[in-house]
């Protein structure tokens, strides 16, 4: 086997391990395509890891996200990825760089825009101190580099309609809405760790704060603040769904599974009467499947 070979197989079995509801949406994508996919999941996975792993200091996590950035970089470029001019990492092997060769063939390949890839390392990056926003504004435009990104290089993968202007923003909405999802699912998992994603000036309105969250669960001001969530996130997700002209037949297919598998949650958290303390809201795997399989079929995507 290559290098590029072994390096497509590592992805695949990385996605398979740890994307869950990813993994059921790729399924809906013919063998080249969800090969791909699988490529640029394992390098948004490999990314947010090196952010993440809470066993290594702040500062040493910061060296790794930038020696990444430079190996990525290089094996972009065509040169060694193991140029880093990174002292502070010498002496260890920098995780993720077998994944490299796969990552350039599929950017060289669909003409993925190198800078979002290179977005989702700065969002990751912004994550290693406690996370806080004032507004709204400000929590979109981390958005855009951690999700919002990655939806315009999916669309690259899938197939889309380049003359069509409003293409690259409807992939940045539907990856904001994306995101908004996960931030009020994993509320409490994030509190937790010192992070809190909702805007300091929804609390206020709803007359909250930070530390009274929990303790509010069940609530009304807590209720109405999360109805608010929900409706904002929806109102993404109707923005992003303009997307679907856009895109070619097999892209529409993921796109609508996507759409089924966050939306999903989405409700289910309205449903649970908003309580994501207690425990984690999830679709089941009989759900995941028929998702994925419903989108599967001939029909769909037309």
């Amino acid at each position: 086997m290559s290098d590029l070979d072994d390096s497509y197989r590592l992805a695949r079995r990385l996605t398979r391990r740890s994307a869950r509801n990813f993994y059921f949406s790729f399924l809906t994508l013919p063998r080249d395509l969800r090969r791909d996919m699988c490529v640029l999941y394992a390098y948004m996975r490999q990314t947010d890891d090196l952010g993440d792993d809470e066993s290594l200091p702040i500062g040493e996590r910061r060296s790794l996200l930038h020696a990444w950035e430079q190996a990525v970089r290089n094996s972009l470029a065509g040169r060694p990825s193991s140029d880093t001019h990174q002292p502070e990492v010498a002496s260890q092997s920098l995780p993720g760089t077998a994944l490299l060769p796969a990552l350039a063939d599929i950017v060289r390949k669909h003409a993925i825009p190198r800078q979002s890839l290179f977005d989702v390392i700065d969002g990751v990056r912004g994550d290693l101190q406690p996370r806080r926003f004032a507004t709204f504004a400000e929590l979109e435009a981390y958005c855009h580099l951690v999700a919002g990104a990655v939806g315009v290089c999916c669309i690259h993968i899938w197939g889309f309609d380049r003359e069509q202007p409003a293409a690259l923003q409807q992939a940045i909405d539907t990856g904001t809405a994306f995101q908004l999802t996960n931030i009020l699912r994993d509320l409490g998992e994030d509190l937790d760790r010192g992070r809190l994603y909702l805007p300091i000036e929804d609390l206020i309105r709803f007359g909250l704060t930070e530390q009274s969250l929990r303790s509010s669960l069940g609530t009304t001001p807590f209720r109405e603040l999360m109805a608010f969530q929900v409706q904002r996130a929806r109102e993404f997700y109707q923005r992003g769904w303009g997307l679907s002209s856009t895109l070619d037949r097999r892209g529409r297919r993921i796109l609508s599974a996507m759409f089924q598998l966050y939306g999903g949650l989405l409700n289910r958290i309205e449903a649970n009467d908003y309580d994501v303390f207690t425990k984690r809201i999830r679709l089941s795997l009989p759900r995941k499947l028929f998702i994925a399989g419903k989108c599967m079929l001939p029909w769909s995507g037309r």
